[in-house]
């Protein structure tokens, strides 16, 4: 019997929690299922959902890093009619679906202002005798207790397992929320999802400078201080690529700097390559960066986005300095001058050690996902 899936993603600002949802959705379908994923924010380039069918929700994305306003996908605030429009798109696809598994990205743990749309839809795959499962990063943003203990509730009310995108030896999930003891017995970690490596000729990035800066709009800082970093390091090419929500303002100021030694392009399907082949990366510390990096195992120096309130990379780039796999820039106050100490240090170091966390996580989803179906069939 077809066993179907449904895996509700949104992303608000960056990119990296479709693409994790994608790898995921990926894996799933490889394992036989059926599998939809409903992505409620923008679409991206070079996403890999495989067999895997994706269908577009009225979109949605956040107006700025503090996330406290959204926009629908003509730049508008979002009001009650857009969510009750939302909502039920939502609800129509479950209802067309009807699949035995409903994964939620993020929720309960974050994108509490999709509550609106996620509480019916997680009482529809109740009424429905869905298995319903939230997928999670391995690092939360810090939030205020009142809110840590709502998502837990949440997360005991509605649903039947929380599976962790991590792996315990390396962060554990109550690392960064307090109220983990209280949903322990939902908790299963399937290890760290990669979004997989194409197959790309020659040696794309050898020796040089990576700079990246994810998908995101929020790395434009780092990437015009590293323009300024590659002319005092001077020995090597640095290659800077802009995420694609970066303006095309933006990107061609930085552009109009290229030279011989500074290449500045779009982010390329084919980074994990170019990170098996450089000299340094430099880069923030978001999910699937920190996964490309541990893969390719080069050296890195790290600068975490850390705008108020954001606790997320700060606590990842924290950990992999302490086990010697990066070492940190404070993204405050960092200048040229010590970005281009930082990468010549790390070029004058040893690489990166062996380190053992598990990054097999697309596939241990897919088992989990796979199994939790079979349960619903039962």
């Amino acid at each position: 019997m077809t066993r179907r899936v449904l895996i509700h993603v949104q992303h608000l600002l960056g990119t990296g929690h479709l693409r994790r949802a994608a790898a995921v959705a990926k894996a799933c379908a490889d394992h036989g299922l059926e599998v939809t994923v409903a992505s409620g924010g923008g679409a991206i380039d070079h996403l890999d959902t495989g067999p895997a069918a994706l269908v577009q929700l009225p979109g949605l994305r956040a107006a700025d890093s503090g996330f406290t306003r959204l926009l629908d996908d003509r730049g508008r605030d979002i009001d009650d009619e857009w969510r009750a429009a939302r909502r039920a798109a939502s609800l129509e696809l479950f209802a067309r679906i009807r699949p035995h598994v409903l994964v939620t990205e993020t929720f309960p743990f974050g994108r509490r202002q999709l509550a609106f749309e996620l509480l019916p839809l997680l009482a529809a795959a109740r009424q429905a005798g869905a298995v319903t499962v939230s997928s999670v990063r391995d690092v939360l943003t810090a939030r205020k207790p009142e809110r840590s203990a709502e998502a837990a509730v949440w997360a005991r009310d509605h649903y039947d397992h929380l599976m962790v995108h991590g792996d315990p030896d390396f962060i554990g999930f109550g690392e960064s929320f307090p109220d983990a003891a209280e949903i322990e017995d939902k908790l299963v970690y399937s290890g760290y999802v990669a979004s997989g490596s194409p197959a790309v000729p020659g040696d794309p990035g050898q020796g040089e400078i990576i700079v990246s800066a994810g998908g995101g709009a929020v790395g434009e800082r780092l990437l015009g201080i590293a323009c300024e970093a590659q002319a005092i390091e001077g020995s090597h090419r640095w290659r800077l690529l802009a995420g694609g929500n970066l303006s095309d303002e933006a990107f061609t100021a930085l552009a109009a700097q290229g030279s011989d030694r500074l290449v500045v392009e779009r982010a390329r399907p084919d980074f994990p390559a170019l990170l098996r082949n450089c000299a340094v990366s430099v880069s923030q510390a978001g999910y699937n960066t920190v996964v490309d990096l541990l893969q390719a195992g080069c050296r890195t120096v790290l600068v975490p986005f850390a705008s108020p309130g954001e606790t997320e990379q700060t606590l990842r780039a924290e950990k992999l300095e302490r086990r010697g796999l990066a070492q940190c820039c404070l993204e405050d106050n960092l200048t040229a001058q010590q970005l281009a100490e930082a990468v010549r240090h790390a070029l004058a170091g040893p690489p990166p050690p062996a380190h053992g966390i598990a990054l097999d996580g697309a596939r241990r989803a897919a088992e989990l996902i796979a199994g939790w179906a079979d349960d619903s069939l039962a």
